[in-house]
Formats: C-alpha cells, sequence, structure tokens
C-alpha cells in the first residue's frame, strides 16, 4: 500500500501547455535548483533544474527523520529509551546539540537535537541506536529511497556530512518531504514547527527563518555545506492546501529564506486547489473476474487534488479506463486503472487509481464460470 502512495506521489504533472500563456511566468529564483508542488497530488507547478544531482548537506536528516520516526512506530525503539553516547557521536562536525561522550540522552531529545538544531552528533546517536552503527543505517537509507522513489539518490552518512557519493536532487527531497508529512503527520507536526530547543544549557533556535516570517509555514528543514550552498525545503499550509518548496544552492540565509518564500507565494496565488474525490472514495465500481466478489471499488489512498489556474476548476472533466479485464486475486492498493483529466476537452494529467479493497479468489466453481465467460469476451 505504502509503496502504491509512493508511486502515486512521484507522478507529477504540469498544467495543459493551452493555459500555460494564461498563468504568470514562475519567479525566476537565485538558486541552482528548485522545485513547487502541490504536496497532496505531487503535482509540479514550477521548477527549475529538479533533477540535477546536488550535495544535500543538512536537507539528509529528513531521510534520518523518516526512518527513527518509522523505527518508533515498529517499537525498534522507544520515545522515552536512554541512548549512551558514543565517542563517534560526540565527535561529529558541524552543527551540534552538545552531547557528551558516555552521557546517556532521550530518543526525543536526540529528535529535537536533529530537527530544530540540525545536529549531527544527534543524527549519529538515532542512527546507532537504530541499527548499531552509522554504516549500517545508511544502508538502510538508500534502501528506503529506493522503495519512497528516490530514483537519482545515494546517501554514504546519516547527518549530511560531504561525500562525493553522498547526492540527492530536488526532485528526490520533494519525494522525501512529502512522504514525511503523509506517512508521520503527528511527529512532523509536533517537531517541525518549534522554533527552538534547549539542550545541555544551550538554547539554539530554528534555522528555517520562514517560521517566524509565515504563520501558514510549519517546516521543514534548512541545509548548508560549502559545496551545497543555502538550502531550504519549506512547506505551507493555507486552509485545506499544502504546498512544498525545495530550494537548494543559494548564496545566503537570507537569500534561501525570501527565494522559498516568493516561490509559495506563487503558487497559493496563481493556482486554485480541486479536490476531485476523498480519501477512500469509489470513482467507479470495476469489474473483477474469478473473484469472491463481482467488483472492487477503484479510488486514490488520499484525498485527490490537483492545482489548477484560478478560476478553472469548475471547468474540469474526469475519466475512467479501467485496465480490463481485471482478474482476481485484487489486493489493496493495486493500480487497477487510469484517471484522464482534462480541461475544456484539452488533456491536463493522468493518475493511476487504485483498489480500494481486497478481492480475493472465488472457489472453484466460481472460477470455473467466469473462465468460460472469459472465453466469450
Amino acid at each position: 500500500m505504502r509503496k502504491i502512495q509512493s508511486f502515486i506521489l512521484v507522478l507529477l504533472l504540469l498544467p495543459a501547455l493551452a493555459f500555460a500563456q494564461q498563468l504568470p511566468t514562475p519567479p525566476a529564483l537565485a538558486a541552482k535548483s528548485w522545485l513547487l508542488i502541490e504536496s497532496a497530488s505531487g503535482q509540479e507547478l514550477a521548477s527549475q533544474a529538479p533533477d540535477e544531482r546536488l550535495e544535500p548537506a543538512s536537507l539528509t536528516k529528513l531521510m534520518t527523520a523518516y526512518l527513527t520516526f518509522a523505527a518508533l512506530k515498529q517499537g525498534t525503539i522507544k520515545i522515552d529509551q536512554m541512548v549512551t553516547v558514543s565517542e563517534k557521536a560526540w565527535k561529529a562536525q558541524g552543527s551540534r546539540m552538545f552531547i557528551q561522550v558516555g552521557t546517556q540522552v532521550k530518543v526525543e531529545d536526540l529528535i529535537k537535537g536533529m530537527i530544530v538544531q540540525s545536529g549531527n552528533d544527534a543524527c549519529v546517536a538515532l542512527a546507532e541506536a537504530i541499527s548499531g552503527n552509522e554504516e549500517v543505517f545508511a544502508q538502510m537509507m538508500n534502501r528506503e529511497a529506493q522503495r519512497l522513489g528516490m530514483k537519482a539518490s545515494n546517501f554514504r552518512n546519516s547527518a549530511g556530512m560531504p561525500d562525493p557519493q553522498h547526492y540527492t536532487t530536488a526532485r528526490d527531497l520533494a519525494i522525501l518531504a512529502s512522504a514525511l508529512i503523509r506517512d508521520f503527520p503527528e511527529d512532523y507536526a509536533k517537531y517541525y514547527s518549534l522554533k527552538e530547543f534547549r539542550y545541555n544549557n544551550i538554547t539554539q533556535p530554528n534555522r528555517n527563518r520562514l517560521l517566524y516570517l509565515d504563520p501558514t509555514v510549519d517546516g521543514v528543514k534548512t541545509g548548508h555545506t560549502e559545496g551545497a550552498g543555502y538550502c531550504l525545503i519549506s512547506s505551507s499550509k493555507r486552509g485545506p492546501r499544502r504546498l512544498l518548496s525545495v530550494v537548494l544552492g543559494t548564496a545566503s540565509d537570507n537569500v534561501r529564506t525570501s527565494e522559498s518564500l516568493k516561490l509559495l507565494n506563487y503558487g497559493f496565488q496563481f493556482y486554485d486547489a480541486a479536490q476531485l474525490y476523498a480519501k477512500d472514495q469509489a470513482v467507479s465500481n470495476l469489474k473483477v473476474w474469478k473473484g469472491a466478489s463481482p467488483t472492487v471499488k477503484a479510488g486514490f489512498t488520499n484525498d485527490f487534488i490537483l492545482a489548477v489556474p484560478k478560476g478553472y476548476a469548475p471547468r474540469l472533466t474526469t475519466e475512467l479506463l479501467s485496465q480490463l479485464p481485471l482478474i482476481a486475486p485484487v489486493t489493496q492498493g493495486q493500480v487497477v486503472g487510469t484517471l484522464k483529466v482534462s480541461l475544456d476537452g484539452k488533456p491536463f494529467g493522468e493518475y493511476p487509481v487504485v483498489a480500494i479493497e481486497a478481492v480475493p479468489l472465488a472457489g472453484f466453481f466460481g472460477r470455473l464460470i467466469d473462465t468460460i465467460r472469459l472465453w466469450f469476451n
């Protein structure tokens, strides 16, 4: 199911060319690479070199956080568990939460140190608590990246320390940030909007300055190294809509902040959100052969929302193309069709539709009857 959700998420679509001239040109940003998406659908609204391979710096910590939240959910670690700080974690270079070797630190404090203070030492401590050592954790990061559909990423460490084989793209980071918000909404809401955290008698502010400038911004993460420049992934929720921007390779903290806000404002100002279907709402009931049920409900596992040019939402139309013949067993989350979306009769995009429920095999005689019927179809 989660794999199908990720597949849906990464299907990015552009507004139809017929309407491109009616939209203002996206802002030109002072950045190496950038991407703006509608978070609910993964729809791309604007971009510049989104597939260029770049150093992610501390944006890497989103994957470390994703695996940490997954480990908490699976019970591999506990939120109040005490973690003994290793010498490697204590010696971590760059931004730190200043944990001391040999001391014990709560997992929750390490999470806050990683997210709010961007502590490299916290990342190493969490990686060791989850997998034993950072090298094994990096393998977990790469497996998870592949599962999420991050096709152009490779991780070598948990914190984003520079390495020639440690890289990603704006598109992959958008996939990761969207998955974090989607799969762990409570953890995201609890930690990513924190403006400061105090540990070891040292108070450090969240480096994401948009948290202070725009009340609709509730995350996500900053990053900086000499090679990566100043980077920022931002998420803003205004009303029912959430937009996600990825801005990589700017010249300063001020620039990454202003350019990210410029990009978010563009998306909210010039696009409307159209919810075509609610989560688990049946788009259609499709015929199933050889199944315990003669039909299966087809729809989306999340609210299906598209961004359309201002004023154009009522002019959208949809058509469902099913995969025929659909033969049992059908698993929940299995792709069973394609929803074609048109705007004023012109193609606007295509999205996979999945089975909302499972349909097991019918009994012997039911399968036999449908086998005979298929011969005549």
